[in-house]
This record gives C-alpha cells, structure tokens and sequence, in this order.
C-alpha cells in the first residue's frame, strides 16, 4: 500500500462578497485605482468557449495579516459593473498532510478576518464610481481548500480512495452518518485524470495541478450572483407591502385627485420593476456559457448548490406581482381621469343651462 499523500503546494482562499452599491463604473474605477486595476478575464478558458459579459476589474491589495493564524496572505479585490465586490484573502499551503490541511481550512472558516478594515479600504477611494452605494451591504463568504501539486503523482480516483475529504468539506470533527458523507461528496467533476473539484454549500476543494484559477473565479461568479439576486429579493420584501399598503390607503380616500396619486404611486411601480428587471437580466448574462463542457458543469451544480434558481424564481414572482400591481394602478388613474373628465362635462353643462336661464 501506498501512504497517504501530502499537499507539497496548494492555497486556503477564503472569499467575501459584499453588494457594495446599485452599480459600479468599472473605467471609473480603474482611473481612481491607477494602473494596477486590470480587467480580470479566464486564463485558461477560450473567449468563445466561455466569458465574462463585463469582465470584472481585479484590484491588487497586498500582504494582509491573518490574526490567529500567525501568517499572511495577499489580498486581492474584484470588482462587479452589477455592484458586488468580491475579496479574496489566499494563504498559501506548503508540506502538509490532509488532516492537518482541513485543521488549518476550518481554523481560517472560524478566523475574525480583516473583511471591515479591507472594505473601507476600497470604499473610499472608488466612491466616484459607485452608484448608490448600499448603507449596510449584504455578504456571501465561500472558502476554497486548492491543492496544486502532491508530494507524489496521484490520480483523482486514487487521492479519493486514499484521503478523506468530508472533515475538509464539512468542517465537523465527528463522524457524519453514511447519508451526510455521500450527499456532500455529491458534486465533484473531473476533467483530466489529475485534476479534481467538490463541491459544498460554503467551501470546495479543488485540485488544479495546472494551477489554473478558471474554476475559482467561476464560483465566484455563481456566489457573486446569488448575492444580488438576494439583495433584490430583500429589497422587493421590503417595497412590496408597503406600496401595496400605499394602494389601498389611496382607495380608501378618493377624492378629485385620485389619478394624480395613482398616475405618480404607478410610475414609482415602474420605476422599481424596471430597475430589478434591468439588474436582473445584467446579472443572468454575467457569464457567457458557450463550449467549454467541464465549466459550465461545474457552473451549473453551483448555481444550483446556491439555490440563485430557486431566488431568482422568487424575485420574478415579486415583480409579476409589482407588473400587476403597476397594470392595476394605470387602469385606476386612468379610469379616475375619465370620471374627472366626465364630472367636468357635466358642470360644463349645468353652468350653461343656469346661463341660459340667467339670460331668459
């Protein structure tokens, strides 16, 4: 029997995402930066196969202390023209056994990490490019566990034979009943023999030997879009009583000025609905899915691991109400409008019959 392998390289990057505003100008961004801002394509993928709609705008941050950890790690920003920022903290990984890896991937899940002070960090100095920046900004976090080369050549079968990974994927030091282990080892793909990814609902583990960053950046894509479509989902639980509590005050006091209130309730209806509606569809062609197979797979089980269907599902039942709602409110103003109209005709009439009668 062969021994255990050990991890001869690989990395711990944990990764934030914060909505940070409505929208972010990217060229903006990239001129408040200076020159180290680039836009932040797939290294390995071809542009036709696979591609960002808006590349995102990577932002260099430099050496960050990990507290607790008694190491640093470089922090890199990326910046969404949809307003997420994500921020990565990777701390690289060198001679350790797989134990001790999940040890020190659980110690840096459970780690205050410095995501306040590298937040306000970006805040400041790309304010002129944020649109509506967000008062208290939703967050995503995902950790991934990346190993890059193993102290002996492995297949992926074989590493998954002779390692263990649920304590990596699941953070828990006891044992996991039977079900448990064979629901979060689920999701793995493999393209070549070498290489390997799993995924769970907050952390992966990925084996890239070629140490390509296409699978990380695509998961933080699927993260990034669940974030928004969260935001919009809380933004429309919030706008949703209130502007039908609105309607129904409205219907309460009619008086000659009703399709005034309702012309102005029923652009502020649309106003919403066009703006999640826009977001929305930026959000969906954010990553361009075209011929690269072992991708798009990962990208899909992610997208579904995240349940972003399941929220934008959500987010378009809220609108269709807030269409109706507009559709409704358009039909009141302009039924107020005729009544108005038709009240005004028949003082029209009355003032010149009582003329008539003045003059005879």
């Amino acid at each position: 029997m062969t021994t255990a392998p050990r991890i001869a390289t690989g990395q711990v990057v944990a990764l934030r995402l914060f909505d940070l505003a409505y929208s972010i100008d990217l060229p903006r961004a990239a001129a408040l930066w200076g020159a180290a801002a680039r836009p932040r394509q797939l290294s390995a993928t071809p542009a036709k196969a696979m591609d960002f709609g808006v590349p995102p705008l990577a932002l260099p941050l430099g050496p960050v202390e990990m507290p607790g950890l008694e190491a640093s790690a470089e922090a890199t920003a990326r910046l969404y023209d949809f307003g997420i920022v994500a921020i990565t903290l990777s701390l690289p990984v060198q001679d350790r056994d797989f134990p001790g890896f999940a040890t020190l991937v659980n110690r840096v899940s459970r780690a205050t990490l410095p995501w306040p002070q590298l937040l306000a960090a970006l805040s400041g100095p790309l304010a002129g490019a944020l649109d509506r920046p967000a008062t208290r900004p939703l967050e995503e976090d995902y950790l991934f566990a990346v190993v890059h080369r193993l102290d002996q050549p492995l297949a992926a079968e074989a590493l998954l034979a002779s390692v263990d990974l649920v304590p990596l994927l699941s953070g828990e030091t006891r044992p996991l009943s039977e079900a448990a282990r064979a629901d979060l080892m689920r999701a793995r793909f493999s393209w070549y023999a070498d290489d390997l990814v799993v995924l769970g609902w907050d952390r992966a583990f990925i084996l890239e030997p070629r140490q390509d960053q296409d699978v990380l950046d695509v998961l933080e894509m699927a993260n990034a879009q669940l974030l928004e479509l969260r935001s919009y989902d809380e933004l429309l639980d919030a706008e949703l009583p209130r502007v039908l509590a609105t309607v129904s005050a409205k219907r309460q006091g009619l008086n000659l000025l009703s399709a005034r209130r309702y012309a102005r309730l029923a652009r502020r209806v649309h106003a919403l609905v066009a703006e999640v509606t826009e977001i929305s569809e930026r959000v969906d062609n954010a990553l361009q899915v075209t011929e690269d197979v072992y991708l798009a797979r990962v990208y899909a089980a992610a997208i579904n691991l995240f349940r972003v269907p399941s929220v934008n599902a959500a987010v378009d039942r809220k609108l269709a109400t807030l269409r109706a709602t507009y559709a409704a409110l358009f039909e009141e103003a302009s039924a107020s409008r005729a009544e108005l109209l038709e009240i005004a005709i028949l003082v029209l009439i009355a003032l010149e019959i009582v003329l008539s009668l003045l003059r005879h």
